[in-house]
């Protein structure tokens, strides 16, 4: 009888790794989900293919200097007729403009606000987080449009020091409330707290009264009130956003209103960042000489309006991104710009 022989065994193949599951999985996740989370688009970074300029031609603008307040996460709707706001519904609306349909499309949280409030777009950002994390590399935004024309601002943003670049959280300062830290071109690549040109024009809140006094506030003038005093937090005494918000307007929007500044050509906008539900329409007041008393714009509106508004006040072409194709505030006016 024939013997059989058994063919070779094929090698062993080597054994797989085992997939990770349960907290090992979430461990190799998280991080991947986070980074993808804070991964911004960069399409609208672009600049305009025209430098900056001031416009030239026609009449001297009415309107000369702007102050720019943003309160925060609150709806219209939680703001006008609330008892827990006075100043806001039983002073400004009856005496100045505001809008009744400003909306944001539904952008949150707040970073991304900010931004578009300082360079025409939300810039991809979707999410909050410091400067480290998502710096951004663009130079045309309105800081720097200004300096390039040879006009003056500053941010005024309550609880910083002001002796380095206020690049992190700090007590009641908010950082991703401060959108002019975010640019290379203030704070410096890589980011360096002690950036010249962040501290020069980075300033604590409290200069705000001795330039007023003194008549140096600048032509662009944005104010950061901390996380109590924008409502963003409930904080004693109050203990209510709403009340908070109302009460810092009604402390430091008449300082304002005494200065040379706002009376030979000034106005005041006071904006919310964002509501706190969908989109809804959000909060934008016009205080200036020039406002119509007591009226309530139907237009529509969005932050990039406000940056046109800025822009064709001070004379600063070209309209950045989203301001563009976005209405001014004209209409809140008697004479504009």
């Amino acid at each position: 009888m024939p013997v059989h022989t058994p063919a070779p065994r094929s090698a062993r193949r080597p054994a797989l790794p085992r997939r990770p599951s349960g907290p090992a999985l979430f461990a190799v996740l998280l991080p991947l989900a986070l980074a993808c989370a804070q991964s911004r688009d960069t399409s609208h970074d672009a600049c305009p293919p025209e430098a900056p300029a001031l416009a030239t031609g026609g009449a001297p603008h009415a309107l000369r200097t702007v102050f720019v307040i943003v309160m925060e996460n609150q709806d219209w709707s939680d703001i006008a007729g609330n008892p827990a706001a006075p100043y806001v519904n039983g002073t400004l609306l009856p005496a100045f403009a505001h809008a009744l349909d400003y909306r944001t499309g539904g952008l949150h949280p707040s970073l991304g606000n900010y931004v578009w409030l300082e360079a025409g777009d939300p810039l991809g950002i979707h999410f909050d987080a410091p400067p480290a994390d998502v710096p951004l590399p663009v130079t045309c935004h309105l800081a720097t449009y200004l300096e390039d024309v040879g006009l003056t601002w500053k941010a005024y943003a309550e609880g910083i020091a002001g002796d380095t670049c206020p690049l992190v959280n700090e007590g009641t300062y908010a950082v991703r409330h401060d959108p002019f830290v975010y640019f290379e071109d203030v704070s410096g690549h890589p980011f360096d707290p002690h950036s010249a040109r962040c501290i020069a024009h980075v300033r604590p809140f409290e200069e705000l009264a001795s330039d007023l006094a003194a008549g140096t506030v600048p032509r662009y003038s944005f104010i950061i009130p901390d996380v109590c005093d924008d409502g963003h937090d409930a904080c004693p005494p109050l203990n209510d956003p709403v009340a908070q918000q109302d009460a810092f307007l009604a402390r430091e929007v008449p300082a304002i209103m005494d200065s040379a500044a706002y009376r030979d050509g000034g106005v005041i906008l006071v904006v919310w960042d964002e509501g706190h539900r969908g989109d809804h329409p959000i909060g934008l007041i016009a205080v200036s000489p020039l406002a119509k008393p007591g009226y309530a714009a139907p237009g529509a509106y969005t932050h990039g309006s406000t940056v046109r508004t800025v822009q064709e006040i001070l004379g600063v072409t070209p309209l950045l991104r989203t301001a563009a194709s976005s209405a001014s505030l004209s209409d809140l006016f008697t004479a504009y710009p």
